[in-house]
Parts: C-alpha cells; structure tokens; sequence
C-alpha cells in the first residue's frame, strides 16, 4: 500500500461530503455524515499515535485476526464498535468534516517521515506500525466508503 492509494482514498471520502445528511437506515443506523467523520477521526488520531509512539517499545504483535483481515482485504460489517475517541458527535457540521479532511490530507503526508516501527495500539489487532499503517487506513477507510455508497445507492 502506498501514499497514492490512501490519497486517492480520502479524496474519494472528500467527494461524499456534499451528501454528509444522506443516510439509508436499511443500509446504516448512522448518516453518511458520521460514516465521514468517523472515518477522518481514524486517520488523524492514527497519525497522531504514530507520531507520539516510542519506536524502540514497539513489539509485532500483530493478531491472527489482523492478518486474516489484511489478507481478505476488508473488513465485515457491523462486527466491531468504533472506540469513544472515533466516535462522532451528535451533530456533525459540514464545516468540521472540511476541517478535519484537510488535517487528515496534512498528516497522511507526514508517515513517511516517521521511524518504521512508529506504531498505534489496535484494540483487536495489536500494535500497526508504519509499514502496516496504510494498508490499515485503506482498509478501513475503504469499509466506509461500500457503507456510504450503498447508502447513496438506496
């Protein structure tokens, strides 16, 4: 996975925005609004917690389930609950999902630059350091995007 890949994805996210108050209770209890903003929050709070990781704690713990997932290259829906930090809030401004996008095209750039064993804590896959970080946010990013397209879809 590259920088492009993820690039193209966020750009992709970026182009449901003009449609953030769409939603499709058939598809998701939640709007492609909280589906955006979720999605943001992983990237930065992700590129956050690589930048303040200690490289040298980093230990590949990397979970059987984190490798069958990467593998498949998706993940199953409705099967795990975003944590408190990336959840959205009630209301979800237009504004803020701008904010947010435009931090979230700062950082993505930043990975490169960081130690390859820079790493954030997954709740069921272990410890995603650099080299596994963009297959991460693709993957994950990438769940949203078939959610909120199947939204549009209805």
């Amino acid at each position: 996975m590259s920088l492009k890949k993820v690039t193209s994805t966020i750009k992709n996210l970026e182009s449901h925005i003009e449609n953030h108050n769409t939603s499709n209770s058939k598809i998701s209890n939640a709007n492609i609004a909280w589906h955006i903003d979720h999605s943001l929050k992983v990237i930065n709070n992700v590129i956050l917690a690589l930048q303040k990781s200690d490289p040298s704690t980093y230990k590949n713990n990397f979970s059987m389930l984190g490798k069958v997932f990467f593998k498949l290259g998706f993940f199953p829906r409705g099967k795990a609950k975003a944590p408190k930090h990336v959840k959205p809030p009630e209301v979800i401004l237009k504004e803020d999902l701008i904010s947010q996008m435009e931090l979230a095209k700062t950082n993505i750039n930043t990975i490169s630059n960081l130690d390859q064993n820079a790493y954030f804590k997954h709740p069921l896959f272990g410890n995603i350091n650099t080299a596994r970080v963009y297959r991460f946010l693709m993957l994950h990013t990438n769940h949203h995007l078939k959610i909120i397209n199947d939204i549009i879809r209805k």
